[in-house]
This record gives C-alpha cells, sequence and structure tokens, in this order.
C-alpha cells in the first residue's frame, strides 16, 4: 500500500495537511507545487489498495484523474472548499467539500478532527484571508491579540510563499516548507525555534509588499480597482496577499491584480468585496483558465491582448451587483 498527499500550496493547503499528519502521521509522497498549480492528481499513479490525501483543489478541475485513481482501486479522501461540480458517487471516494464563502480547507479539516489540532487551523484560515473565521475558530483557544497577531501573519506568510509561477521563484517549495512546519504541533513553538525559515518569509513579505505598495491602479473606480505589476519575481511572489491587502483595506470594492508571467500570458487575482463576498468565481470561470471560489479566484493565463477586455467586463461586473 502507498501514500500519497495532494494539496494546494498556499497557507490554506499546508495547513491542512499539518492538522491531518500530526493527528495521523503518514510516510506519504508529497505532491503540490504553487499556489496556482492546482491539476495536481494527475501526477499521481495509484492503484488498488493505495491511499489518496486531497487538500485545497478543485474537484471540477481534477476530475478526470480522480476519476481514473478511483477506478483504479485507489481510496481517496478528497476535502476542499472550491467549485466541485458534480461530486462522482463512489465507494472508495469520501468528500468533504463545503463551498461556503466563510470556510477554507483547514477549518473543515479542522471540524473533521474535532480541533485536535486547531492553533494550525487558525493560521491556514488567517492566511486564506478569512480573518472573522479564523478569529471565531481561536476562540476556544484562549490566546491573546498578540498571540492571534502572530498566527495571523504566519498565516500571511505562509501564504505569500505559495504564490509565483514556478517552484523556483518561491522562497521555500511548498513540500519543503511542510516539512519544516511538521515538527511543531504549535505554530509558536515554530515562530521561536525555527527562526531562519521564519524570518526568511517574513522579510520577503515585507520587501515584496513595500514596492507593491507603491504603485498606481490601472484602473479603479467606486466599485473595483485594477492593478497590473511589472513583470518581476518579487511582484509574482506577492500577487496574492497585495490583493488580500487592497480588499481588506477597502471591503467595498473588488480588486484584481495582475502579474506577467515569464513566458508570456497574465495571472490574475480576483478578490470580491468583504462585504459581497459573491462572484469572483462565476467571472473568472468565463475566461478559459479561470476558476477559485466564490471570495477568491483568479486566472491562470490570461493573454495579453485580452486585458482591456478583462479590465471592461470586472468593472461591469462588479458595477451591476
Amino acid at each position: 500500500m502507498a501514500d500519497f498527499d495532494v494539496f494546494n500550496g498556499d497557507a490554506d493547503g499546508i495547513c491542512a495537511l499539518l492538522q491531518l499528519r500530526l493527528a495521523e502521521p503518514r510516510d506519504a509522497t508529497l505532491v503540490t507545487g504553487v499556489k496556482r498549480d492546482i491539476s495536481l492528481l494527475g501526477r499521481v499513479q495509484a492503484g488498488a489498495g493505495d491511499r489518496v490525501t486531497v487538500l485545497d483543489i478543485s474537484l471540477d478541475k481534477n476530475r478526470e484523474p480522480l476519476e481514473g485513481l478511483l477506478g483504479a482501486g485507489a481510496r481517496v479522501w478528497y476535502c476542499d472548499h472550491h467549485f466541485a461540480g458534480d461530486i462522482p458517487a463512489h465507494p472508495g471516494l469520501e468528500a468533504h467539500i463545503n463551498t461556503e464563502a466563510t470556510v477554507c480547507t483547514s477549518s473543515l479539516v479542522n471540524g473533521h478532527l474535532e480541533g485536535a489540532h486547531r492553533p494550525w487551523a487558525v493560521v491556514g484560515s488567517f492566511g486564506d484571508n478569512l480573518r472573522e473565521s479564523a478569529v471565531a475558530l481561536a476562540r476556544p483557544l484562549g490566546r491573546s491579540g498578540e498571540q492571534l497577531e502572530r498566527l495571523e501573519n504566519l498565516g500571511i506568510y505562509i501564504n505569500y510563499n505559495g504564490y509565483g509561477p514556478d517552484p523556483d521563484e518561491l522562497h521555500f517549495h511548498p513540500a519543503d516548507l511542510f516539512r519544516e512546519l511538521l515538527p511543531y504541533a504549535e505554530p509558536e513553538d515554530f515562530m521561536a525555534d525555527n527562526r531562519p525559515i521564519f524570518e526568511r518569509l517574513e522579510t520577503g513579505y515585507h520587501e515584496d509588499l513595500a514596492a507593491a505598495r507603491e504603485l498606481s491602479p490601472e484602473y479603479a473606480d467606486a466599485h473595483a480597482a485594477v492593478f497590473l505589476l511589472p513583470a518581476e519575481a518579487w511582484s509574482r511572489r506577492v500577487s496574492g496577499v497585495y490583493s488580500n491587502e487592497l480588499t481588506n483595506a477597502n471591503p467595498d470594492r473588488a480588486h484584481a491584480v495582475i502579474t506577467p508571467k515569464r513566458d508570456g500570458g497574465l495571472l490574475v487575482s480576483v478578490r470580491a468585496p468583504l462585504s459581497n463576498r459573491s462572484g469572483a468565481d462565476e467571472l473568472c470561470r468565463e475566461f478559459p483558465t479561470g476558476g477559485g471560489r466564490a471570495a477568491a479566484a483568479g486566472i491562470n493565463d490570461l493573454p495579453e491582448e485580452q486585458l482591456q477586455a478583462f479590465i471592461d467586463r470586472f468593472a461591469g461586473f462588479y458595477a451591476s451587483r
């Protein structure tokens, strides 16, 4: 029997898996990548008796390889909060999928484990920009405001590390970062004991974000704003967390942060207004490589010639909601 852990390389995917493996250690093959690399199940070769755990990637985007794994006799445990479409009815599949805008995979795993490793669920929820949900999730822990702020920052830093088109532009490959975090049942212990890793994340985040804050919007009105980042490694790393910061600072406005890719095309991060967490996935799915969830979604490869068409559609979409 072989085990495979397949997970998104952002804070939510990593923190969801941390909870599971702290509760049930496994010597599993790790399958992950940058945050936007969500077609991960196609990399898994598993058969009868093998166990595959899938976290924080859309079932709809992985339907064909999932059906192939189930057909080969693998057992699949699938937990996610993105658009799933029709969930296959198969005895080998156990699905825990909830697409409500206030939940993430880390909070779903926390419910499954009955709070066994709640601190990491809090970190994952903060990293997924679900601040209110994270604070509510943390209440049973009795943490101080200062302690919660540290958990929030850690979630943001882990999430920041997952952005970029290629793992070689990240500070740490998500699989390596997961391994660095796994020895610690308490996030606070990781921050205290593994200072070189934590400080590299923290320093990189603040340097990249400071550069992004110098930018002016490509388009802005009361309902929507679009920021076009330069074709630099730092901008590709910071695009997602910069989107979250803009959203938190302007809760009634939708935001799109657009970053040129190294090999051409544009990477788009879309955030719905905090006051109306809806429509981001619907909008992004209008484009061939788009997807995500209602509050936060993206387009993996927008042709440059479609930039103005996207801006026009984005502005009109949120002006009418």
